[in-house]
């Protein structure tokens, strides 16, 4: 996994855990992989990790089974979605704005980017 200076590394890996569930890798009830089976995968502290769990924990998005491991909840699509549509609109929307101003283009010069987008996603 490549990581960012533009955010802490925790949050990171929750985004790529986040992304495994919203695309269904993950799926309500399934078993996540453990923290050290995380921390040797993408090569962290064992503390990072379990600084992830514990926020998604805290979401809602997983759950601990003690003794057994960890487990998407069962609405864990659901609140991550949500969670993920918060952090888009807080975070990145700003950032689009600003961009937009400064190389002056409209909401309809990035509908017409976002349709041929998703027709050469179609085709793919």
């Amino acid at each position: 996994m490549e990581f960012r200076d533009d955010q802490a590394i925790y949050l990171q890996i929750a985004d790529h855990f986040c992304e495994n569930i919203l695309l269904e890798k993950w799926k309500p009830g399934d078993r996540i992989p453990s923290v050290r089976e995380m921390a040797v995968s993408i090569e962290v502290n064992p503390n990072t990790v379990m600084r992830t769990f514990t926020y998604l924990q805290e979401k809602g998005i997983i759950y601990n089974k003690r003794g057994i491991g960890y487990f998407v909840a069962e609405d864990g699509k659901i609140k991550t979605n949500a969670l993920r549509k918060e952090d888009f609109i807080h975070n990145e929307l700003p950032r689009l704005f600003r961009a937009m101003d400064v190389l002056h283009l409209s909401i309809e010069d990035i509908a017409q980017y976002y349709q041929n987008h998703v027709k050469s996603t179609e085709k793919a």
